[in-house]
């Protein structure tokens, strides 16, 4: 079956795989000890800056070691109530970090100064979990990209009132791709303390990347990584998967395509009487409403979710290896099924 559920469902760009066997080559230090993990940190810090760089195994591992670092287990997290740490981490955060997360409704997945001002009356109060980070999603879980002026604007906000900012990057090059910057003006120039650096949803195998760049959340990482059962003993094999997405630009033409396969989906489903398009199309997912009737038949076809049960609204994700056929394809089914 063809898939438009998620972007975890592609496979392994063929670059990514062939760095993989060649990694295979030999015997090589465990632990992160490696020669490819070390290429793989001069790689980063020659894109983002100095940093602290530790891999993990998946993005909620990520998540967990970055608010870790944060966080003392009186303190809280803010964050968006469609975020992945609170809906899709099986508390994780929580159980593993001892903190509180406190959530906010928002329209499209974002997080501005103006709602996150109330829970500030917390501070100081002995009864109350501390705000103390404000993690975003970038692209957010409903699809839409923070602009640089939003991003940096949260990020002052966040720091004048003693608080870090987190960025869950799972899809952080599909944002990158939209906003048409490079990777350190969306991420370090803004403010960003601490992020991850998605790679499943992005081409590769298994590994994200947490990157720290505020120094006063360098020292307890490497052993935040290890209690949290996320250092892995032959690092080299997820260091040189991230080579090979940081060089030539892999990442950024990787999600491109997957954007325009979105954007693509967008502008034909949209020409498409009785659909309904519920949020912006910035990165790769599309979200929309389409006649009840219509849903099941077009299930059997292609893999995807229904992402509101309520209002029955859809989520369509495009990947790196989407083709335009497939969209035209899926296009003209819905096509038929709704006249």
């Amino acid at each position: 079956m063809k898939s438009f559920a998620s972007d975890n469902y592609s496979g392994i760009h063929p670059d990514i795989l062939n760095a993989i066997i060649s990694a295979n080559a030999d015997h090589e230090i465990s632990y992160g000890d490696d020669i490819y993990t070390q290429q793989a940190h001069q790689l980063f810090e020659s894109i983002f800056g100095d940093l602290t760089l530790l891999f993990t195994f998946n993005g909620t591992g990520a998540n967990v070691i970055s608010l870790k670092c944060c966080t003392l287990p009186f303190q809280a997290v803010v964050c968006a109530e469609t975020a992945h740490i609170n809906a899709d981490e099986c508390g994780a955060p929580t159980q593993a970090i001892g903190c509180t997360l406190l959530t906010i409704p928002t329209s499209n997945g974002k997080l501005t100064p103006e709602l996150i001002q109330p829970l500030l009356k917390r501070i100081g109060n002995v009864h109350n979990t501390q705000p103390k980070v404000i993690s975003i999603s970038q692209s957010t879980e409903l699809g839409t990209v923070y602009t640089i002026d939003e991003l940096t604007g949260l990020c002052n906000f966040a720091h004048e009132n003693d608080m870090y900012v987190h960025l869950d990057g799972a899809r952080i090059s599909n944002a990158v791709a939209k906003l048409g910057v490079s990777l350190k003006e969306a991420t370090v120039d803004c403010g960003v303390d601490i992020m991850s650096f998605g790679g499943t949803k992005n081409g590769l195998l298994i590994g994200e990347a947490v990157l720290i760049f505020n120094d006063k959340l360098k020292a307890n990482a490497p052993y935040f990584q290890k209690q949290s059962a996320q250092l892995f003993s032959k690092n080299r094999f997820v260091a040189t998967q991230f080579i090979a997405l940081l060089n030539n630009d892999l990442w950024l033409r990787m999600a491109t395509h997957a954007n325009c396969m979105a954007q693509l989906l967008y502008n034909e489903v949209s020409k498409i009487s009785g659909v309904t398009i519920t949020q912006s199309v910035d990165a790769n997912a599309v979200f929309a409403i389409i006649p009840a009737h219509s849903i099941e038949p077009l299930q059997q076809r292609y893999r995807f979710y229904v992402w509101d049960e309520k209002t029955t609204e859809l989520r369509w994700m495009c990947s790196f290896d989407t083709t335009e056929e497939e969209v035209m394809d899926f296009v003209g089914y819905l096509k038929s099924l709704i006249y």
